[in-house]
């Protein structure tokens, strides 16, 4: 079995066996696989409580990168696997980060897995502990610009430039595609392609690097399903698009 749903945002309650009584039947060898911000942010005593949580789970979750994860942790702190035919972060027993641009083999299907996307809520500015003589400054600045309705981030705190992909990222995810005759069963990622986004914001959101590749790898590769987080609603476009936030929906 493989299930699928959006952004956690380190809000994993939506895994309770109330809330997902479906885990009953599933073992290890099933999924549930998360659109982006699953949640790995400061190594805390509070994210290590999930943690133990999740590994008491007959499950394993399978993740893509969000704009809103700590990818100075996830790049460092956690040992890349070979996994179902590509490769992973292994967080912890049941738990991985799909790497971007690789093909995984779950339950018998392809699944293209690419991470990342542009931060919505910066648009007045990333600040940076190199301009301030204090990390209290730092913090000072930050209230009070976020209180007077600002929206912005703090490289390396809440912000990574590593949320959109590099662009051997995205050539590697097209080499991985045209290896596997561009076609696989479904796609996961954070965003959406450009196309697609443009259709339910009605224009709102505005191509970027990512959302104009994603044009590229829909117009080019034959797929079942496009499953997609990150814009916090649960919404089908067209026929192929599905796009997740709090609904968990069986794939396999």
């Amino acid at each position: 079995m493989i299930f699928i749903t959006g952004d956690c945002h380190a809000d994993w309650k939506k895994f309770s066996k109330e809330s997902f009584p479906e885990q009953a039947e599933m073992t290890r060898d099933d999924f549930v696989i998360v659109c982006g911000d699953f949640g790995l942010w400061h190594d805390d005593k509070t994210e290590r409580w999930w943690f133990k949580w999740f590994e008491e789970k007959n499950f394993t979750v399978l993740f893509v990168d969000g704009n809103h994860e700590n990818f100075d942790r996830l790049y460092s702190e956690f040992e890349v696997v070979d996994f179902h035919g590509g490769k992973a972060h292994k967080i912890r027993e049941n738990i991985y980060h799909l790497m971007r641009g690789y093909v995984f083999d779950l339950c018998g299907k392809k699944f293209f897995a690419f991470g990342g996307a542009s931060s919505h809520d910066i648009d007045d500015g990333i600040l940076d502990r190199k301009d301030f003589q204090s990390d209290r400054e730092l913090v000072d600045e930050y209230n009070r610009r976020t209180r007077r309705g600002e929206m912005l981030r703090i490289n390396h705190i809440s912000w990574w430039k590593e949320e959109m992909p590099s662009q051997e990222e995205m050539d590697f995810g097209l080499k991985t595609l045209e290896e596997h005759g561009n076609k696989v069963d479904f796609i996961v990622s954070h965003c959406c392609p450009q196309e697609i986004a443009s259709i339910f914001s009605h224009g709102s959101y505005k191509p970027d690097q990512l959302t104009s590749y994603f044009n590229v790898v829909a117009n080019t590769v034959d797929f079942s399903k496009w499953f997609f987080g990150h814009y916090h609603n649960n919404a089908q476009v067209l026929s192929k698009f599905i796009m997740l936030y709090e609904q968990i929906v069986r794939v396999v």
